[in-house]
């Protein structure tokens, strides 16, 4: 059986433990465990958007877009963000919201392929379903086809590497590769993964990826997404959304769209240097930390999480690590939302899911494992009584 005396131990030898004193906890007794949501913010961001809006915003004013270089905010913050996704330099721009990511990366893979099919699970986050059935009403040519068990005839194909209920993880180089076979390129949605698995976009062949930044990366709320587009292909790329970010010389007012180079395409509208500001902060936070003890922290948690759920007798669908991500544990139960409130007015915050998923979030920089352990137990005193 395991047990609080075990979870104490745990956090002792946790190598990532003073990461947590790098963020803003003003209630130590609050559990917090969806930061699989919504990150806790970093003490940097605090401070970095204090400089921003006192300094560079109040007193530089309009010069800071060139002497603060908010121009290239976008794309040097992908950089930034690039090696925590197995990605090069000038692969990765951070902009604008999740939604408008999908739907740039799913036109520009239908232009890719030339076809007009789209396959997406109908388990599948409903960002990710709607903009898929958006673009098929945009485009009279398109179809949206439910299920990925049969890809023949599909051109492209939308998918969560991490599955936002039970977390489990697809397989990246394989199925990217079996689309492939199929004659269809792949859009990753990296919402669930970024930040809290090693990824190699590259080496597993990915072509078009995107994902958010205020779950495991810390960014804040509404933090700009990521697009990533392969090297190989970006000079190939056509995205629908144009705008005067993503126009080779944009101060020359007058002229034609010239696309820039690079996957500064992407880009459209002026960016959101605060926004921008703070996803940087949570990715250097990452980066710091190291992904590969990031990554080995979230399994050894939920391990226990799932481990403490089953001595519980809690009804927890997440399988072990590799198969899930580690981000998260599921437990079943009917009252889910009953069971979430009491959980809240007793300093206990997890996420649900309808109709019946508490999604126990287990953002490694943050999370003890006596969190996990008094949250689960908790849960269960509450189903005894």
């Amino acid at each position: 059986m395991t047990s609080r005396a075990d979870a104490e131990r745990r956090d002792r030898e946790d190598p990532l433990a003073g990461w947590r004193d790098e963020f803003v906890i003003p209630d130590p007794d609050l559990v917090y465990l969806d930061g699989n949501s919504l990150g806790r913010t970093p003490k940097r961001t605090v401070d970095a958007l204090r400089e921003v809006v006192e300094q560079q915003w109040a007193g530089d004013l309009i010069t800071s877009w060139w002497d603060n270089d908010w121009l290239d905010l976008p794309l040097t913050v992908g950089d930034a963000l690039a090696p925590l996704l197995g990605a090069r330099p000038g692969e990765v721009a951070v902009h604008d919201s999740t939604t408008v990511c999908l739907f740039q990366q799913v036109n520009v893979a239908i232009d890719l392929t030339g076809g007009s099919v789209i396959a997406v699970a109908d388990t599948e986050f409903p960002t990710d379903r709607y903009v898929c059935e958006g673009i098929a009403r945009l485009r009279p040519d398109c179809t949206v086809r439910h299920g990925l068990d049969d890809l023949d005839g599909v051109d492209v194909v939308v998918r969560s590497l991490v599955d936002y209920r039970t977390a489990a993880v697809a397989q990246l180089a394989e199925e990217t590769a079996r689309a492939k076979a199929a004659g269809a390129t792949t859009v990753w949605d990296l919402s669930h993964a970024a930040g809290v698995l090693e990824l190699d976009l590259e080496g597993a062949g990915v072509e078009l990826a995107a994902g958010c930044t205020y779950k495991f990366l810390n960014g804040g709320p509404g933090s700009p997404a990521f697009t990533y587009v392969r090297s190989s292909i970006v000079d190939s790329v056509t995205q629908p959304i144009w705008g005067w970010f993503g126009q080779r010389d944009q101060f020359a007012m007058d002229n034609p769209f010239d696309v820039r180079d690079g996957v500064g395409r992407m880009l459209n509208g002026t960016p959101g240097v605060l926004g921008l500001t703070a996803a940087r902060c949570g990715i250097d936070v990452s980066a710091e930390a190291g992904i590969g003890a990031i990554a080995s922290k979230a399994r050894s948690l939920a391990g226990f999480a799932i481990d403490v759920a089953g001595d519980l007798g809690l009804n927890c669908t997440t399988a072990r690590p590799p198969v899930s991500s580690g981000g998260h544990i599921s437990v079943i139960h009917p009252d889910a939302a009953r069971l979430q409130e009491r959980l809240v007015e007793h300093k206990v915050v997890v996420d649900k899911r309808d109709p019946d998923v508490l999604r126990f979030g287990l953002s490694p920089l943050t999370t003890r494992f006596v969190d996990v352990f008094d949250a689960l137990a908790f849960l269960a005193g509450m189903l005894d009584t």
